[in-house]
């Protein structure tokens, strides 16, 4: 019964913070300015924190460089009024919000600098202001908690569809499923700069499905037999994670409970829709600006204890979807009049229709593309419908079409971060493409691995 403690460490432990203490967090202060409504709400974060770690852990963790005292991560789960259903929705930290409270003018800032102001009562009440919801319960704790959660559970499993490095964070993973210790897995979970799409949204993801994995671990192994042995697990989670003055030993059993009897299809995960990724603000810095009406969409269906998957307000269907940036990907288009369409439809080309060739090859335009540039290829072949995709290992990172005797049509694309990173999805749809699905194929990643730079 262990592991339903470790089930809700996880929840709380995806930081790049110092383990904190097990004394509750003052509520007093906190205001209760959200919206009650239906179900229950739990915000659970992790503090960037270093104090109190050694060199040696420092090096061990690959966490060099100063703290900032403020939540790394931050969930928001829901737990519907019947217990069928959560919603586990991440709130980026670089969100830009404005802080409760009572200055005149109001601070505005990003969303991980509320703990600095105010630690955990400022931080309930800037999401509650932010999101109008009412937060119940308040957890919190930090990465050691979360190394050695995943060490108790006998390692985590991540996944990714290509290769991911990132120097800061010592991630450097091959494609594929691998099975990770605590040390791993936390490098997994904290990368920001990987190779492929960096940023906020693409670790929150990969958050989330640690988070899945383990949940799902947690309901296959039957990990819930009966309510003495969930509150003796409890006790033990209560040794790593900070609670508030409303959360007590009946409140987590029955959290811990309802999380490990859900179905996959009835655990959605979710980023909160951003409008603008990169919005600069004097002495902030780099920021997220959430997108206004889906993000409202979503908290309103969080208030309404509504399913956020399938929600056309909070992640409308684009006709013609892509998986990739137009703007990042280079193309080499033998065709003037091709060449000109894609480039209005914003993908970076190079016309060679100087070099084409005299007779055109039958068909349709053919794709050619080099390994580990599936997704750009995709979205090329979203703009040419009809065409013929072909891998080819002596190519670049340049995507090259040759145009046939085909008709050729060029379509306008839609690319969407929030859908290729954070659209809401269920649990059994929340993993990476062609992965293999039995744990025990996973290769292991950290135990065996030198625990500085890798």
């Amino acid at each position: 019964m262990r592991r339903i403690a470790v089930a809700l460490t996880l929840l709380t432990a995806l930081s790049c913070g110092a383990v904190v203490g097990s004394q509750a967090v003052s509520a007093a202060s906190a205001p209760t300015g959200g919206v009650g409504g239906r179900g229950t709400n739990i915000l659970v974060v992790g503090i960037d924190s270093r104090a109190g770690l050694s060199a040696a852990e420092k090096r061990r963790l690959h966490v060099g460089g100063k703290g900032c005292n403020c939540t790394d991560v931050m969930m928001l789960v829901h737990l519907s009024e019947n217990r069928r259903r959560a919603s586990i929705v991440s709130i980026p930290r670089d969100s830009y919000v404005t802080y409760a409270g009572t200055t005149v003018p109001a601070l505005s800032g990003k969303i991980n600098g509320a703990y600095a102001l105010g630690g955990g009562p400022l931080t309930v009440a800037t999401v509650e202001k932010a999101t109008g919801l009412h937060i119940d319960h308040y957890l919190e704790t930090g990465f050691t908690g979360f190394e050695r959660t995943v060490d108790n559970l006998g390692g985590a499993t991540v996944c990714t569809d290509t290769p991911l490095r990132d120097e800061n964070s010592g991630l450097d993973i091959g494609a594929g499923r691998h099975l990770a210790d605590g040390n791993g897995a936390l490098r997994y979970v904290r990368a920001r700069h990987v190779n492929l799409r960096p940023g906020d949204l693409g670790r929150v993801r990969r958050q989330q499905r640690v988070v899945n994995d383990l949940l799902a671990r947690l309901t296959a192994e039957g990990a819930l037999n009966g309510p003495i042995s969930t509150a003796r697990t409890v006790r033990t989670l209560l040794k790593t994670v900070r609670t508030d003055e409303r959360t007590g030993l009946d409140d987590l059993v029955r959290i811990g409970w309802a999380l490990g009897h859900l179905r996959a299809d009835r655990t959605e995960f979710a980023t909160v829709p951003i409008r603008l990724f990169d919005h600069r603000v004097p002495g902030v810095g780099s920021t997220l600006v959430w997108d206004e009406a889906r993000s409202a969409a979503l908290w309103n269906a969080l208030g309404a204890d509504r399913p956020i998957t399938g929600d056309t307000r909070i992640q409308p269907i684009a006709e013609n979807p892509a998986p990739a940036d137009p703007a990042r990907i280079p193309v080499r288009v033998d065709d003037e009049a091709v060449a000109t369409a894609l480039s209005a439809n914003g993908f970076v080309v190079t016309d060679t229709s100087r070099t084409a060739p005299a007779v055109r090859p039958a068909g349709p335009p053919l794709i050619r593309y080099a390994t580990g540039q599936e997704e750009n290829a995709a979205t090329v072949a979203a703009a040419l419908p009809g065409s013929r995709l072909q891998a080819d290992p002596a190519l670049d990172a340049v995507v090259e079409v040759t145009l046939g005797t085909a008709p050729v049509r060029v379509k306008t694309v839609t690319y969407d971060r929030n859908v290729v990173d954070g659209a809401p999805a269920t649990a059994d749809r929340l993993r990476c493409a062609g992965a293999p699905a039995a744990a025990g194929d996973a290769r292991p990643v950290g135990a065996a691995e030198p625990s500085g730079r890798r």
